[in-house]
């Protein structure tokens, strides 16, 4: 690699870098680009919807479209909230999803940890049925599962929306992969050796171990939960047990839509995605690197 010298006032040569050495060779220049451009074109859609909120729905129509934001911003957030009733929505996702987040949490961090460290009869014909569930569509359970709501008499109540989804396939496959990576026989006997239960080597051992999984699944599910629109659409049909993605879809008229009242709302209703993700985004990207390097 060739490098420019220059020579000081006592004559002694200094190497410098060459342009090459400071910006990198064109097949970095080419990823950091391309790299560049894929954060461009995934960002493109939240800002659009940005700018789509702080418009009039007349200005969205206009030709060519306008890129930078307007003015009407607090003007559509005004009508969303005198209109609609967006907070009692926006309460019940909270809680449909924050619940359906911590049982799923709990049950399959549980499960995926006995599945990777327990013995027990039938072990390997259970995790291969529970594997085979998932090759099943969710929409073909919509029916047994409307059937069993309305027998247990929980149509229209969120209870419909949380207890179904407690433990999932993928968070148990997803957990038992990761304990078993990270969770060596030599910290479980210790934890023996110490008189922990089988309870207590999950919740004294094994939980501090697999916060970077548990952050990954639990981003996962609250994404799922906030954006599920299917399931609660089947089971509830009154108007104050509405999410807030069936608020949304209400929103849109038969007539007539009032679109930056849309696009308002649905900028208003990210907002505790975006935060969810920035707190547990490093344990996210660690669960999710988890196994590329070798120990």
């Amino acid at each position: 690699m060739s490098t420019a010298s220059t020579k000081t006032a006592g004559g002694r040569a200094l190497a410098l870098p060459s342009a090459k050495r400071r910006f990198g060779s064109p097949s970095t220049l080419l990823i950091h680009a391309g790299m560049l451009i894929g954060a461009v074109l995934s960002l493109f859609p939240f800002y659009w919807l940005f700018v789509m909120s702080t418009a009039t729905t007349a200005d969205m129509f206009r030709f060519p479209p306008r890129f930078v934001p307007g003015d009407q911003l607090l003007v559509n957030i005004g009508k969303v909230i005198d209109h609609v009733g967006f907070f009692r929505s926006f309460g019940n996702s909270l809680i449909v999803a924050g619940s359906h987040t911590l049982l799923v949490l709990f049950f399959c961090s549980m499960a995926g940890f006995a599945f990777a460290k327990f013995h027990f009869p039938g072990k390997p014909f259970l995790f291969f049925f529970l594997l085979a569930t998932m090759m099943v569509p969710q929409q073909l359970g919509l029916i047994p599962q409307f059937i069993l709501m309305q027998k247990l008499g929980w149509i229209n109540d969120l209870k419909a929306l949380i207890v179904p989804g407690a433990a999932s396939a993928f968070g148990i496959f997803w957990m038992r992969q990761y304990a078993a990576s990270v969770l060596h026989d030599e910290l479980i006997n210790a934890g023996r050796i110490d008189g922990c239960h089988s309870f207590d080597l999950y919740w004294r051992v094994a939980l501090p171990v697999l916060r970077p999984a548990l952050a990954t699944l639990g981003i996962i599910t609250f994404l799922g939960s906030w954006n599920d629109y299917l399931w609660p659409l089947v089971v509830i049909s009154v108007q104050d047990k509405f999410t807030i993605q069936m608020l949304i879809a209400s929103m849109n008229g038969v007539y007539s839509t009032d679109y930056s009242m849309v696009m308002a709302a649905t900028l208003m209703a990210t907002v505790p995605l975006i935060i969810v993700f920035s707190l547990f985004s490093r344990q996210f990207i660690a669960g999710l690197m988890q196994g590329s390097v070798k120990d």
